[in-house]
This record gives C-alpha cells, sequence and structure tokens, in this order.
C-alpha cells in the first residue's frame, strides 16, 4: 500500500525512494559575457581541447544561474551579476556522456579596465580573451558554436531560446 501525506514519515520515505530512482541531468551554466569594444569572452580549458564560453556544470542541489557566477569567480576572479537568461539547450547523449541541459545567460559588459587585467585563476583555464564576433565561430566547437550565435540573436531580441544540440527544433516556417 502507497502511503499518503496523512502519514508525513512514510510519505517522505516513499517519496525519497522514487526520488533516488528518477534520471538526473547534467546542468552546464555559460555566461555572454562582452567588452566595451564589442568582444565576447572565450576561455580556453587545460582539461579539454578547444575553447569555450566562461561558466560551467552546477554542483548537486545548485541552481544554474548560481553556478554560473560561482564558476566566473572561482576560475577568473570576476564577479557578475547576471541579467536576463538567453538560451536553454538540450544536448542529446554524446560519446560517453548522458543527455544535459546548458543555460547561457548574459553576464552584460565588462568596462575596459576589468577586461584588460582578465585572466585565469586557477588551474582549469589556460587563457581568456576577448574576441570580436566574427571569429568566435572559428575557435569554438560547432554545437557550441550555434549555441553561441543563438545566444547572440536572443540577447539582440531581449528574449530567450530554447534548443536541441544548439538548434531551434521548431523552425519559424514551421509555426502556426
Amino acid at each position: 500500500m502507497i502511503p499518503t501525506p496523512a502519514d508525513p514519515e512514510a510519505w517522505n520515505a516513499y517519496l525519497a525512494e522514487g526520488n533516488a530512482t528518477q534520471p538526473r541531468k547534467r546542468v552546464a551554466a555559460d555566461v555572454l559575457l562582452r567588452d566595451e569594444a564589442d568582444g565576447f569572452l572565450l576561455v580556453r580549458p587545460t582539461y579539454k581541447p578547444g575553447w569555450d564560453l566562461p561558466g560551467g556544470m552546477a554542483e548537486a542541489n545548485e541552481s544554474p544561474e548560481q553556478a554560473a557566477t560561482r564558476e566566473l569567480e572561482e576560475e577568473l576572479g570576476l564577479t557578475v551579476t547576471l541579467r536576463e537568461l538567453l538560451v536553454v539547450d538540450w544536448v542529446a547523449p554524446h560519446g560517453p556522456w548522458d543527455d544535459q541541459l546548458a543555460f547561457v545567460f548574459d553576464g552584460g559588459v565588462v568596462n575596459h579596465k576589468t577586461a584588460a587585467c582578465l585572466q585565469p585563476h586557477d588551474s582549469e583555464l589556460s587563457e581568456a580573451r576577448f574576441v570580436p564576433l566574427a571569429e568566435v565561430d572559428e575557435m569554438l566547437r560547432s554545437r557550441l558554436a550555434r549555441r553561441f550565435r543563438e545566444a547572440v540573436v536572443a540577447l539582440g531580441n531581449s528574449e530567450t531560446r530554447y534548443l536541441h544540440d544548439g538548434t531551434n527544433p521548431w523552425p519559424r516556417g514551421n509555426r502556426d
């Protein structure tokens, strides 16, 4: 027999058992950060090839926005106030990885002095630099480049976009 809320202890034990067996999603949280010259901040991780957006993986029971701000503080010594959510991207399973949800937040614009002094603060990054929009695509992996482009469009339109592997699952031509 399934317990009811009338027996809180049994009910909570029942719910905890269900919670323990449900799938978990990995959550990534990145930040679109610009400088006064309209460059976008990219970082070079030491633990994987190529360039990335600043941010990282959420810890257990940490919200995506908390993860994004924590990662920027830990890796770059940068405190930012997130302005809005730009993208939620469902990333399909690939290689050894299960699926994940990737969030991109608007981190605003940093002033020239802050941008000039920005450098990695821990061993997870080897480099950080602001890159002109025209050069970003060639520096990011294809899935991340698509997500980045969608985030830039969302920023310009003051909207939030939902994606599958960096692509809109509902192209405008398919809308009623």
